[in-house]
């Protein structure tokens, strides 16, 4: 379920206390309620508002808030059990790009962050609507006001005039306001989570006296898993169930219950969830499945009004294993083994191949959370959940949707910089957009959005839950790889050769040793050794021998991780030796480069190996798992030894110009469509996007006189036909190249007149370009993860090759990096075979401006540029389609519940 604040303006947002508050624009029949809440104020709490105090004042204030809103007037009203308890509004006076702003907040309820989230709702409209600042005036003795002004992380300047302040803010969305936000977001949302994931009293409703339902199954677990608090069951035909003692409601329980277990029929889900509302209960976990969308709404519309955290629907339940709480609600065959990595999934199965997975490896689970349809609690809130905690150091997810990318990606970034954060990359095999209708559009499969945020976010991202298991006991064992170099040790030639492969198909790197390093090798190792890489130690290396291979290796700074793949032999079993021992014998600190271990015989996928003097090694039955594994922890390395990005400014952008081209189109076009030349070169110059000069022409003779103009050096000219829904003007055969003179033109015309009779509108014509490479660079919007920036080989072969590569906007400078070294073709921009580089910064000039034309502008549902054409000289856009389509701005950093 997602909550569309454009078709339901109301919201909720949470507090610095973790409760609830609804958040919505006034209407005229809250006027007695608005009144009301500067009545109840204290004369000093007026005084402080209004500069003096007036038995109007509260009746003249609620006359304007609950009056009709005219342009540049917004006004915006908190209430929490259908009480008004603030109010915050701004008025620009229908006139340039500055507004009023203020704010009101019930006695008694100041310090829980009600004024704050008001005004980030409100920059967030005002930004919609072009506003740019904020003023305020204040008594200098408001101190509140004016802190609140000051920690909003906004840029504030303050002037003293006698007993009054005038703040000046600016709306810049500047990358310190969205800390700021972000930081008070996680505060409020681990406060909230509070009585779902640290209850003092849980109730399950839905256990039966009978063996077999779900809600007995959890019962049982809360009680056999040792729960250190209150718990009950609430079944009306019972007095106890497993020696739980039960009531007939969850309002006849003797104690309010933190967190409340609904296991009942869909049908009376609304219903108990309102009966847990009304008896004060914060959290809800509903393991029920098929609620309808009648039923759907009723569940959370209670949640919101009552201020409740769920959890759910159809969810196998939540666990915390610390020590000190025991809280076991789910129905699995058993209970996880407490440890310090944070499960979130969306599938209960699995959840538990999860749980099972990090309790058989020995790093057990500190949380875990079944997301189900995830109405309201999801992986962003366990995210924050897991940073604040002092347990967790490795967080695992399982996310089939995501309510807020944007925002999670932000929160996951901070993250993954702490621990590792991984994935399993549910939904690979969407198929592509195969009706699409751009080169971009058929080129941002789902699989390729999904991967360009785990990219920019650091999550190592995973094909199944098995090699996600074989990353976590790696990253959870060893310290990360500097590198991509890899020795490999072998007792056996054969295995060598196999964990060469995996590890060369993963892009890992197998150095030779030099000279000094073979010599120190071959004087440790049995006669017969060879010292190459893989080193084959041979079937009668001892442990020592082995031990000692494998510390020469490290100290030599040759390479930043060992695979060690070893099969048993009879050598080793008549001597005594244990070769695997050879591994696990030295503490962490002597080898602060990862080893792994590859055991053809061995039974289970990968285990952890315990080492004689602490630690652990993680050791795998394959060597393409030992492999990947090492190839995912070398990712991760590199990704945190790179410095954060930065999104660089831009000169020559007139987001206003392009605001107004935008809205004219669409005032013409309400259906949206895709823009013509004209329109869409203007858009383009708006954001200083290089285009390769052009020309327009609706007659014969008109295309002439332009050839003229447009003819370079060599006379040479491109004709282009035009009209409305053309987007592959070479699949229509609606391109003319190397036009020679006067008459050349003519017949183009008159061909591309004749074969499209009724549809031509124009013609574009172009000097013929120059020699260069042909790129495709472009944007498709998607409506869950915002714009998505694509880069490439280009020109008629894009959709064949698919050589593209993609990243979520806003770009940073590292992101158009990464744009533009991924795809294969790299090698022909970077200089290949002695041949000068493109102009790069050309290029990167190029992607980061489309970035931001498509951050700025969310009706832009596609632009395709095709060809780009890239040379040492410069980067020019030969060909460009834009197509617009109606859509109001969101802000998917406004902190909000989904």
């Amino acid at each position: 379920m997602t909550d569309d604040t454009l078709s339901r303006p109301t919201v909720h947002a949470l507090l610095a206390d973790g409760t609830t508050v609804c958040i919505r624009p006034v209407r005229r029949d809250d006027h007695d309620q608005v009144q009301g809440l500067y009545e109840e104020m204290s004369p000093e709490t007026l005084r402080l508002r209004f500069f003096a105090v007036s038995r109007r004042s509260a009746a003249t204030a609620a006359d304007r808030a609950c009056a009709e809103q005219h342009p540049g007037y917004r006004s915006l009203l908190a209430e929490t059990g259908g009480r008004v308890i603030g109010l915050a509004e701004y008025d620009s006076g229908g006139a340039g790009d500055t507004a009023e702003i203020s704010i009101a907040v019930a006695d008694g309820l100041h310090h829980r962050g009600v004024g704050t989230v008001l005004v980030e709702h409100l920059v967030s409209a005002a930004r919609a609507e072009g506003i740019t600042g904020f003023t305020a005036d204040a008594l200098s003795e408001n101190h509140e006001v004016l802190k609140l002004f000051a920690d909003l992380g906004l840029r504030t300047a303050r002037r003293f005039e006698g007993p009054e302040v005038r703040c000046t803010i600016a709306l810049d969305q500047s990358d310190t306001y969205l800390t700021a936000v972000e930081e008070r977001g996680r505060a409020a949302d681990v406060a909230s989570l509070e009585p779902l994931l640290w209850p003092k009293v849980v109730a399950v409703v839905g256990a039966g006296r009978k063996p077999g339902s779900v809600g007995r199954a959890i019962l049982h677990q809360l009680h056999a898993g040792g729960y250190t608090g209150r718990l009950f069951a609430v079944n009306p035909a019972a007095s106890s169930i497993l020696g739980v003692p039960c009531h007939p409601s969850v309002s006849a329980l003797p104690r309010t219950p933190d967190l409340v277990v609904l296991a009942v029929p869909a049908a009376t889900i609304p219903a108990t969830a309102e009966e847990c509302g009304k008896a004060g209960v914060r959290a809800i976990l509903v393991v029920t499945a098929g609620l309808d969308a009648d039923q759907a709404r009723a569940l959370l519309a209670a949640c919101r009004s009552h201020d409740m955290r769920l959890v759910g629907p159809n969810c196998l339940g939540i666990s915390n294993t610390d020590p000190k709480l025991r809280l076991d609600a789910t129905f699995a065959a058993g209970h996880p083994r407490p440890g310090t990595a944070g499960v979130a999934v969306q599938s209960g199965g699995v959840g538990i191949a999860l749980l099972d997975g990090m309790s058989r490896l020995g790093i057990g689970v500190s949380s875990f959370v079944s997301l189900g349809d995830k109405y309201d609690v999801s992986g962003n809130d366990m995210l924050q959940w897991w940073e604040s905690d002092d347990r967790t150091d490795l967080a695992l997810l399982h996310l089939e949707s995501f309510g807020s990318p944007r925002a999670f990606s932000r929160t996951a970034r901070r993250v993954t910089r702490r621990m590792p954060v991984l994935t399993v990359d549910a939904g690979r095999t969407e198929a592509g957009r195969r009706a699409a209708a751009s080169h971009t559009a058929a080129a941002a499969t789902r699989t390729m959005t999904r991967g360009a945020l785990f990219t920019q976010a650091g999550i190592t991202a995973t094909r199944s839950v098995g090699e996600l298991l074989e990353a976590a006991a790696l990253m959870h064992s060893q310290p990360l790889p500097a590198g991509l170099r890899v020795a490999i040790v072998t007792n056996a030639g054969g295995a060598g050769v196999l964990a060469a492969d995996a590890c060369a198909e993963v892009g890992l790197e197998l150095p030779a040793p030099g000279s000094e390093l073979i010599d120190d090798l071959l004087d440790a190792l049995p006669a017969g050794a060879a010292a190459g890489n893989p080193v084959d130690a041979t079937a009668g290396v001892t442990e020592q021998q082995l031990g000692d291979c494998v510390d020469r290796i490290m100290r030599s700074g040759a390479v930043d991780a060992v695979l060690v793949a070893l099969v048993p032999t009879a050598v080793a079993a008549a001597t005594g030796d244990d070769l695997v021992r050879a591994l696990t014998h030295a503490a962490p600190g002597r080898r602060p480069k990862p080893i792994v271990a590859v055991r053809l015989e061995q039974g289970l996928p990968v285990e952890l190996l315990p080492a004689t003097v602490g630690g652990t090694v993680p050791a795998y039955a394959e060597p393409q798992a030992a492999a990947r594994a090492l190839a995912h922890a070398a990712r991760r390395a590199a990704w945190l030894a790179r410095p954060a990005g930065t999104v660089p400014d831009l000169d020559g952008v007139e987001t206003q110009r392009a605001h107004a081209v935008v809205e004219a189109y669409l005032d013409r076009h309400p259906d949206g469509g895709w823009l013509d030349p004209r329109e869409c070169a203007e858009l383009l110059g708006c954001y200083g996007i290089p285009q390769l000069a052009w020309g327009w022409a609706d007659t014969e003779d008109d295309a002439v006189l332009t050839a003229d103009r447009l003819r370079g050096a060599d006379g040479r000219v491109v004709m282009k036909g035009h009209w409305p829904g053309l987007v592959h003007k070479t699949a229509e055969h609606a391109v003319h190249l190397d036009l020679r003179g006067d008459h050349q033109v003519r017949a183009a015309f008159r061909d591309l007149e004749t074969r499209f009779a009724g549809l031509l509108e124009g013609v574009v014509i172009q000097p013929l370009a120059d020699r260069g490479t042909e790129l495709f660079a472009g944007v498709v919007q998607d409506q869950v993860f915002g714009p998505l920036v694509l880069f490439g080989l280009g020109g008629t072969a894009t959709e064949v090759l698919a050589d593209h590569a993609a990243r979520l906007a806003p770009l940073t400078d590292h992101d158009v990096h990464d744009l533009i070294t991924a795809p294969r073709c790299a090698p022909l921009l970077l200089g290949a075979n002695g041949a000068r580089p493109v102009d790069l910064k050309g290029l990167e000039n190029l992607l980061l401006r489309l970035s931001r034309m498509a951050s700025d502008l969310p009706q832009l549902a596609e632009a395709d540029f095709n060809p780009v054409l890239a040379s040492p000289g410069g980067v020019t856009v030969l060909d460009a389609r834009v197509r617009l389509l109606p859509c109001r701005p969101q802000d998917p950093y406004l902190r909000r519940l989904r």
